[in-house]
């Protein structure tokens, strides 16, 4: 499986990422993968060669390039409960530095960038975001409705701005969706609410609460992560992509 290491060009500077792409000379459906606020790490290049086997180019870019190449803060091999408080301290304020503004404007650096690989066909795009890399991946598919296809989001903090920004968020979406919540996440009742805002869009959509999962499930190299949530994951995620990315 060919991966790679790239420079992202962006209006403030170029941003380090991560590449994995079929080992065939043909051009593939790409793939633009947001990871964790933990960022690009083994876990998610192993994320990423997975669903590069099944036939996609995945990008995945460093968004906290702006602070430095990822990771942006030490990361021990395995993150547990003693140590998690003191990462989230020190990635908060990147996180709340990444405003919107931002957000949309590498989100155009990375899928100009993603499509005029050469080995990136010519048909629309998927975009998959991990927690807060799942609010990015969101805003990416409502900035880019002609291009993005199919969306993506596992254990994400959509709907925290409340029903009002989510029929704003939800408005320009044409891309097919899915979102897989951990059960420590969502409410019900807030789930009801974000559901309701995608059937109002008229978003092809499936929208679920993981059974059982605590936020971070699909991180192999966390104490949150869920095995069986992560085979669900796929479950989800590949049939979504191969219905809305032509030769996916």
């Amino acid at each position: 499986m060919p991966t790679t290491t790239l420079r992202i060009p962006t209006p403030d500077g170029a941003a380090d990422a991560f590449a994995a792409f079929p080992d065939r000379g043909e051009r593939h459906p790409g793939v633009l993968l947001y990871p964790d606020a933990f960022g690009i790490r083994p876990v998610l290049k192993e994320m990423a060669r997975e669903l590069a086997g099944h036939g996609y180019y995945v990008l995945v870019p460093n968004f906290f390039y702006r602070h430095g190449p990822a990771p942006v803060i030490e990361l021990p091999e395995y993150i547990g409960e003693e140590v998690r408080p003191a990462l989230i301290g020190r990635l908060m304020p990147l996180i709340e530095e990444h405003t919107t503004e931002r957000i949309l404007r590498d989100a155009d650096a990375y899928l100009r960038f993603l499509t005029t690989r050469p080995e990136v066909g010519a048909g629309p795009v998927g975009v998959i975001g991990y927690c807060i890399g799942g609010l990015l991946a969101m805003r990416t598919a409502a900035a880019h409705p002609g291009q993005v296809a199919a969306l993506a989001e596992f254990h994400g903090p959509v709907g925290a701005d409340g029903p009002d920004a989510l029929h704003r968020l939800f408005s320009t979406l044409t891309a097919q969706v899915h979102l897989g919540h951990a059960e420590t996440d969502l409410t019900p009742e807030a789930l009801g609410e974000l559901n309701q805002a995608l059937d109002a869009a008229g978003v092809g959509y499936t929208s679920e609460i993981y059974p059982g999962t605590v936020h971070g499930f699909t991180m192999s190299d966390t104490d949150a992560f869920s095995p069986s949530a992560l085979r669900h994951h796929w479950d989800r995620l590949l049939p979504l992509l191969d219905r809305t990315l032509a030769g996916g």
